[in-house]
């Protein structure tokens, strides 16, 4: 992954133009240290009038890196294209364009060019991966942007005062240069000749109003799940797993250490480049997930690192989180600030990209809060909610606390063909029936409880969901309230509501950050891309009352479900 910046269709003189996209630009570079790259395209519109297109490319090289730097063009130079993400079917769509098109590099999102050749916006479909891109047309002036389907890698875009558009990876490079900002929708794209944005991921599953039936397959669940996590193997630097020693992760890591010994790109026939596998966990001393992991990474012979940080280093990284992630989410910014931290410790061990288990308790209603789902149509509905607002919280969290220091994280869970399988089951399947034994995730563990070969040791198979600011160390949490506490007065806050109208902050540690957010970003059109809204758990506002002891209640923690976690307290 990369950062980008485009500024399109701008009447600015050309210097002063350029100046100031390489300065916007450089606010991104983090997410791509390895080079940057511009662009930059005189056009002429209806009325004669010269405008200019720029794009700006901050490269993370992962794939091809000897002549894979973007902005890539097209045979002739007109096309101009700068991506953040990764095409996994890249080889698949290259063979099918080679008989017309004569690539310049290997890298895995030339591919695009040429499909937009042919087939126009039609292409953002075909793709397989994540991604954000921005492709332009000198000949025409027109220009194409578009996003992956669930919003994994990030996107924002805004208007110039000059009537210009802009595009970019994060918010802090548009903030100042446009007055009104918005994040691009996830799963659709943006035409200029249309001025229209087009929604391009529409499964049926979409519909909370569709509830799937389709039998369960445990052989084909597992078999997409696999398929999910190799076709992520594709790399040329060195790479690794997360490893929080929970179901999800542990999953993606023993996947992946089955098939670490080969290159995935020609089908596992040579040697991989990096034939160990590094994996990563980071907690408070004494947490649950550093012994867990360690039991897990024992299991599968990884090279494992597992670190530990104190509250203290957590409090003081986080304005640094708030200023990176771009939002004051409670539960994310309590998430973010340990996988903040662990990346820091990553890339200093020269691993530049990392597998993750987001998206598996979306996907199979794995929140301690689905032990409420009244029926299976709600926790369908539930989870089809929680999917389509990932990009706020667990996709943001993944994709900018590791882009901050430059590694890129990939979610196998949330592959299309994956989610095509998992969301299309019969929810009944994802019911938790504690009288039958069947806890949240089950028909996932059961998919991988294998006797005779086992994945994973039993025990951690089945172990109890753990969010991960929890397991990181329970004091952490606890930690970061007492903090709150300590740093807004009473005073500062009964007057909450007047000095934050919108979406006010319920608790003082929600106000504590949002004060971080205020002062980092303090235009108006910052606070409402921040969804707001009571939840429980990780719930929606609509799950939050599923159960009426929940009421009135504002803590995210898994915790809070105080009669169905092991270690359940009274919120706070």
């Amino acid at each position: 992954m990369c950062g980008i910046l485009a500024i399109l269709g701008s009447t600015l003189p050309e210097d002063v133009l350029r100046q100031r996209a390489i300065e916007c630009s450089k606010r991104i570079r983090h997410r791509g240290p390895d080079w940057t790259g511009v662009c930059l395209q005189k056009i002429q519109n209806a009325s004669g009038k010269q405008l200019i297109n720029i794009l700006c490319h901050e490269r993370l090289s992962i794939v091809d890196l000897n002549s894979g730097e973007q902005p890539l063009l097209n045979e002739d130079e007109t096309l101009a294209l700068a991506v953040n993400g990764e095409i996994y079917n890249h080889v698949a769509l290259r063979s099918s364009l080679l008989k017309n098109h004569k690539f310049k590099t290997g890298s895995d999102c030339e591919p695009i060019l040429y499909m937009y050749e042919e087939e126009g916006a039609a292409c953002v479909s075909k793709l397989d991966g994540m991604f954000s891109f921005v492709l332009s047309d000198s000949k025409t002036g027109e220009y194409l942007v578009a996003r992956d389907h669930v919003g994994i890698t990030s996107l924002y875009y805004g208007y110039g005062k000059d009537g210009s558009m802009w595009f970019s990876s994060e918010l802090k490079s548009i903030k100042d240069d446009c007055p009104t900002f918005h994040e691009f929708p996830p799963g659709h794209y943006y035409e200029s000749k249309t001025k229209q944005f087009t929604a391009w991921y529409s499964p049926k599953w979409y519909s909370e109003e569709y509830i799937p039936s389709t039998e369960l397959d445990y052989k084909l669940l597992r078999d997409t799940l696999e398929k999910a996590v190799v076709k992520r193997l594709m790399t040329d630097v060195p790479y690794g797993v997360l490893l929080s020693g929970g179901l999800d992760s542990s999953l993606v890591a023993a996947l992946a250490s089955r098939h670490v010994n080969k290159r995935v790109e020609d089908d596992e026939t040579s040697q991989a480049w990096w034939p160990r596998l590094h994996s990563f966990t980071i907690g408070l001393k004494d947490s649950p997930d550093i012994k867990a992991a360690q039991e897990v990474a024992d299991f599968l012979g990884t090279v494992h690192h597992s670190w530990t940080f104190t509250v203290q280093q957590g409090i003081d990284a986080l304005v640094d989180v708030i200023y990176h992630l771009e939002t004051y989410d409670v539960t994310t910014i309590r998430a973010s600030t340990p996988m903040y931290l662990m990346s820091r410790r990553i890339k200093a061990t020269g691993v530049k990209m990392v597998l993750s288990g987001e998206g598996a308790d979306e996907v199979f209603g794995g929140y301690l809060y689905f032990h409420k789902a009244p029926n299976k149509e709600e926790l369908h509905k539930e989870t089809v909610r929680k999917i389509k607002s990932l990009h706020y919280y667990d996709c943001l969290r993944a994709h900018k606390s590791t882009m901050a220091w430059g590694v890129e994280g990939r979610v196998p869970f949330l592959d299309r063909a994956f989610l095509e399988v998992a969301m299309n089951l019969n929810p009944a399947e994802k019911l938790i029936k504690k009288e039958e034994n069947r806890y949240e995730k089950y028909i996932l563990r059961k998919a991988f409880d294998d006797k005779e070969n086992p994945l994973l040791p039993h025990h951690l198979l089945w172990r109890q969901k753990e969010q991960f600011s929890d397991g990181v160390g329970y004091s952490w949490i606890d930690s970061l309230k007492k903090y709150a506490e300590e740093s807004v007065s009473d005073d500062q806050f009964a007057v909450a509501s007047h000095r934050f109208p919108v979406n006010t902050p319920m608790t003082k540690e929600a106000f504590l950050y949002r004060s971080i957010f205020e002062k980092l970003y303090p235009q108006t059109n910052a606070v409402p891309l921040v969804p707001w809204g009571p939840s429980v758990a990780c719930s929606s506002p609509i799950a939050a009352e599923w159960d009426k002891a929940w009421k009135g209640k504002a803590d995210p923690s898994g915790r809070a479900v105080i009669d169905v976690h092991q270690d359940g307290k009274t919120a706070c």
